[in-house]
């Protein structure tokens, strides 16, 4: 079976006519190789808006959007981890300070205890004298 040329005599136009032609005798070259093929990629490029958008734009595009929503998700990571980070130092400060004041407390419990003890003794001994 013998493919028609498609090498035609273009009149003098502009550069759009052209292209436009030229395009147009790409797509007919596609129904002739591929038929099959042919309807869904001009499906596909009408529904595109006829952009020229293809896969590899819808791939970049995901990358890009990866890319952001990664970024995104490590500054909020980091964001918390720092915020973790200054409440475990807030909450040893905290605990640093109560601990001494418990230290403090116990060697005031402690001399109260020991004034306790004298006074009592005291008290006994002028009972004992009485």
């Amino acid at each position: 079976m013998e493919r028609p040329s498609l090498e035609f005599n273009l009149p003098d136009t502009h550069e759009e006519g052209k292209l436009y032609v030229v395009d147009s005798l790409n797509n007919l070259n596609k129904l002739n190789v591929c038929p099959a093929e042919s309807q869904r990629s001009l499906d596909e490029e009408e529904n595109s808006g006829g952009t020229g958008e293809s896969t590899a734009g819808s791939n970049t595009r995901s990358q890009y959007l990866f890319f952001v929503t990664f970024i995104l998700t490590l500054t909020v990571t980091l964001a918390l981890v720092s915020f973790v980070i200054f409440l475990i130092f807030q909450t040893r400060n905290e605990v640093d300070q109560l601990s001494s004041r418990l230290l403090s407390e116990k060697k005031n419990i402690e001399e109260l205890k020991k004034l306790n003890n004298i006074i009592l003794k005291h008290l006994n001994q002028s009972r004992i004298k009485e």
